[in-house]
């Protein structure tokens, strides 16, 4: 019995891959490509122009999906209403908190919500799950309405800004020139 079986399969436009008739994502750089599938018993691995991509677990269930939002997040970032009805949604909830949040966006913002959650979705991708994950937590835990920025706001805390400095009088650089002078002296500098 070999250890794995070989495919071949075209990346559609939504980053996805047919094998034994279960759905994977790859990336999205890879779309309309060929790639070759080696299929294990535990395991799935994509190959593009015979270097290894992609390294997923197998699903095995009937009409299962493997969908990681990382590869798809470009295309629903352009077309976000879609998210409404992509075919693998449920699949886009990272952990518990991103699904309470999509839900909790739906009571505050109706079909806004869809929008909010997948820029929510991008930020998380670009940046760290795990940041944007606590970001969530700690709003859900708040209770009150919130929206990507205010998410954004918490993930991604902007750096502060630096003072005004304003000068009441010309430097003297006379100060520097003996500095540099007792320092040419001693040797400091060369």
């Amino acid at each position: 019995m070999p250890e794995y079986v070989n495919y071949r399969a075209r990346v559609r436009k939504w980053s996805t891959i047919q094998a034994a008739g279960r759905t994977y994502t790859v990336p999205s750089r890879l779309i309309g490509k060929e790639v070759q599938l080696r299929l294990y018993a535990d395991r799935v691995e994509v190959y593009y122009k015979d270097v290894l991509v992609e390294r997923m677990e197998r699903v095995h269930g009937e009409r299962e999906a493997s969908v990681n939002y990382r590869h798809v997040i470009g295309s629903l970032v352009r077309k976000p209403g879609a998210f409404a009805l992509y075919r693998f949604r449920e699949q886009l909830f990272p952990t518990l908190h991103f699904r309470q949040a999509y839900d909790a966006l739906r009571q505050w913002r109706g079909e806004r919500a869809d929008v909010e959650y997948v820029r929510i979705l991008h930020l998380a991708a670009t940046t760290m799950e795990a940041t944007v994950d606590s970001a969530l937590s700690l709003l859900l835990e708040a209770g009150e309405p919130f929206d990507y920025a205010a998410v954004r706001d918490l993930a991604e805390p902007r750096p502060p800004e630096a003072p005004a400095l304003t000068l009441t009088a010309k430097p003297d650089l006379k100060v520097y020139d003996s500095l540099l002078t007792l320092s040419l002296a001693a040797g400091v500098c060369r």
